[in-house]
């Protein structure tokens, strides 16, 4: 989760918890489009291919 920006971090962690990207987004200020963007260069730089994946390592790393 280090290699993440404080702003994937914070995406990660609420995708981890559940949300959906509309619900980040709405949590956040952000658009859904920009939540889809950042999950997408979550993904690319951790290695994963889906929210599950991405749920296991933000558990490991708290």
């Amino acid at each position: 989760m280090w290699l993440l920006t404080d702003s994937e971090r914070t995406i990660a962690e609420q995708v981890a918890r559940g949300l959906t990207n509309r619900e980040t987004a709405a949590m956040l200020f952000l658009s859904p489009h920009t939540v889809d963007y950042h999950l997408r260069q979550i993904f690319r730089t951790l290695g994963v291919q889906s929210r599950v994946e991405l749920a296991r390592i933000v558990e490991r790393t708290r």
